[in-house]
């Protein structure tokens, strides 16, 4: 049963219950805590021996794991597998988002207990999709039997899913509400007084429009909204789920739910020279249209009591990729795909000389037993280790503090 309005924690306490889901999330296995230390990652890489290619200055991910990779529907109903979360995105070295998510699928291949070769090969077939990708110049359209037979199931559960499905996935719920309790708390009066202002503006008017079938003319209606306690990536910051009515018709036709989320500062390493928004939110919004135009055309960047807020539609067809357990051959042919996402992510910020220069960077300091580069193998492989100590000793004090 849901919790009563008045059993939702206050501001005050939400931080404190954040950190012990995040803290049990990340114990959960080793792929989990690689996917919550996003800052950790950055550290250690920093303070690594490994010298890595200095690769041409676009917008990287700067959070490249498996699961911030999935299905997204553009504004007309198209879907494509594009890079899904962007908080982190910077205009940076695209060699870190290629060695995340390295670290991430050797994680996973840890995960399904498979052989350190296998582990190995994966790194190849990651530099060989997204050496393809590159010379595809990020625009070709990948075909359906190029894809993992595991991405092409996700792509036609996507394109079947409806309204209800969202709602049942990220509400639990079918009636046209938000309901109060484990996953969503009740807001202040300013809290919600905010966010009837934020949706009164024309911009906000423009994002709810903009979908395929609507129109600028369109009644727009907040019917509820609520405190969103989402993942790890909710802690300390501003995170609400809206739901809101738009133009007339059949309710499921006409309910939308918005993702409102406070823009923080990226913990990837940006170019210095690069001419960024300061503005985190801003940030945010331009990244994703470099990178995943199809999740970018539906983002705006806003402001929401005092702070950068990025909101953006949430469609039934967005999902992520989940890896529970891989064969060798599906691990192989994961890595070449998602590389190939990736690269092409990159490709469609560089132009032809731009792509050469780095296809030639990535082609040096490979051995002849090994077709992947010496930085991004010695870097996954100090990682991998350097994450499984971090994990366990995660895991130790997760465990004294639950005793206690």
């Amino acid at each position: 049963m849901s919790a009563k309005p008045a059993d939702a924690p206050r501001p005050t306490s939400r931080s404190d219950i954040l950190i012990a889901a995040r803290n049990e999330k990340m114990a959960r296995s080793q792929h989990a805590y690689v996917r919550g230390s996003t800052t950790k990652f950055y550290e250690w890489l920093e303070n690594s021996s490994n010298k890595m290619p200095s690769g041409p200055s676009i917008w990287i991910c700067g959070d490249c794991h498996v699961g911030n990779l999935g299905p997204l529907a553009d504004a007309k109903g198209r879907v494509d597998i594009q890079i899904r979360d962007l908080d982190q995105t910077v205009i940076g070295n695209p060699a870190h988002d290629l060695i995340r998510l390295g670290l991430s699928l050797a994680s996973a291949a840890r995960g399904s207990d498979l052989p350190g070769v296998t582990t190995a090969r994966m790194l190849e077939q990651i530099t060989v999709g997204y050496e393809a990708a590159l010379r595809d110049e990020g625009d070709r359209r990948i075909k359906r039997s190029e894809r993992p037979d595991v991405v092409n199931r996700l792509l036609d559960q996507a394109m079947k899913r409806k309204w209800k499905h969202l709602a049942e996935e990220r509400l639990d719920n079918l009636k046209p509400s938000i309901p109060i309790g484990k996953k969503f708390w009740a807001l202040t009066k300013p809290e919600r007084r905010a966010l009837d202002e934020l949706f009164a503006s024309d911009e906000v008017r423009d994002l709810l429009t903009q979908l395929k079938g609507r129109s600028g003319r369109d009644e727009i209606e907040v019917i509820d909204a609520a405190y969103w306690k989402k993942g790890c990536s909710s802690l300390g910051r501003l995170r609400y789920a809206v739901l809101v009515s738009v133009g007339q018709g059949d309710i499921e036709d006409r309910l939308c739910l918005i993702d409102v989320k406070e823009g923080v500062k990226a913990a990837a390493p940006r170019d210095p020279a690069a001419d960024m928004p300061r503005d985190n939110a801003q940030r945010v919004v331009a990244g994703a249209r470099a990178l995943s135009p199809n999740l970018g055309n539906r983002m705006i960047a806003a402001r929401l009591l005092d702070k950068a807020v990025v909101m953006r539609e949430l469609l039934p067809q967005d999902l992520k990729i989940e890896i529970d357990a891989l064969s060798s051959d599906e691990a192989m042919s994961i890595a070449r795909y998602l590389s190939g996402v990736v690269g092409k992510a990159h490709a469609r910020q560089m132009d032809t000389v731009g792509r050469g220069r780095w296809l030639a960077e990535l082609a040096q300091s490979r051995s002849k037993s090994l077709d992947a580069p010496s930085w991004l193998w010695s870097s996954v492989v100090d990682l991998v280790a350097t994450h499984e100590a971090a994990y366990l000793e995660h895991c130790r004090r997760y465990a004294l503090a639950t005793a206690a």
